[in-house]
């Protein structure tokens, strides 16, 4: 017990040890990095975030190798980290996971375990390509919003609109009407599942030629079309 004792407070590491280390986390960092690139699916790739991953890798080695066995050490950076506060939001969620991907591998790094650092960065990594390429595990297709205005006094009872909808979706749901301006001028809101998701400019043509109808939107995942 007491040897134990003495090792922690006699806890060192030499320039090579920290070299080696630090070198491992931008090896690792960098091939974090790299699979981030391949997976991600977003608008646009941030080359501030790439190279984000790459030094934190490295600076949460500086920090395992400055705690060492120091207890007190420990929670004196625990207390000096938590006053930061990140003012950028995260765009997607794999962005979050590449950060404690960083983290966790930076750990490894430094505590002198480079063994698991690499292993872990390229299994790790390669589960997130597969699992992106591949989309196993993703959720199924879901339907799209379409919004539009109809002006419905046209000396006609029939609703033009849904033969068309009906042509080019599996299945439709009414959601919300609302006048606008006047009784007669409505802003419909259906939930839609299109059959081949390649026509939907076509759909939102077709929608828009009909007598009465203007400001045809369809939505989806935030894009109009």
């Amino acid at each position: 017990m007491l040897q134990e004792f003495e090792n922690i407070i006699n806890y060192s590491i030499t320039i090579g040890d920290v070299i080696t280390n630090l070198l491992i986390a931008f090896i690792c960092g960098f091939l974090i990095s790299i699979f981030y690139r391949m997976t991600y699916k977003g608008p646009g790739v941030q080359q501030s975030f790439l190279n984000s991953l790459v030094v934190l890798t490295m600076i949460t080695t500086v920090v395992i190798m400055v705690i060492g066995n120091n207890l007190a050490r420990a929670f004196g950076l625990v207390g000096a980290m938590s006053i930061i506060r990140f003012r950028t939001p995260l765009k997607e969620t794999i962005d979050i996971i590449y950060i404690f991907f960083s983290l966790a591998i930076g750990m490894a790094a430094g505590v002198g375990l480079p063994y698991i650092a690499f292993i872990s960065t390229v299994f790790i990594g390669s589960i997130l390509w597969i699992l992106t390429k591949t989309n196993v595990v993703a959720p199924p297709k879901r339907g799209f919003l379409l919004q539009f205005t109809y002006y419905s006094d046209l000396g006609t009872e029939e609703v033009p609109y849904l033969d068309v909808i009906n042509q080019y979706c599996h299945s439709s749901k009414l959601l919300n009407v609302k006048s606008i301006g006047s009784d007669n001028n409505l802003e419909l809101s259906y939930y839609v599942k299109i059959k081949n998701t390649k026509m939907n400019s076509q759909f939102v043509k077709a929608i828009k030629i009909i007598e009465g109808i203007n400001h045809v939107n369809l939505y989806f995942d935030e894009e109009q079309f």
